[in-house]
């Protein structure tokens, strides 16, 4: 899917969503040739559980 498409199932902005990925926090399942990201919904909140938790485990 798309960025977009992601950010509004995810209740974000597509900007968070390049951001997140630019800052190696999220991975994109793919780079198109020209430079666009596809992701795969699973793993972006797969990954974003893991980043949660990571965060919640510093603070403790």
């Amino acid at each position: 899917m798309s960025s977009t498409e992601l950010a509004k199932k995810l209740g974000l902005a597509r900007r968070t969503i390049s951001h997140y990925a630019k800052e190696g926090l999220i991975t994109p399942a793919l780079v198109t040739p020209g430079g666009q990201y596809r992701w795969r919904y699973e793993d972006v909140v797969a990954e974003m559980r893991e980043l949660a938790k990571a965060r919640r485990q510093e603070r403790d």
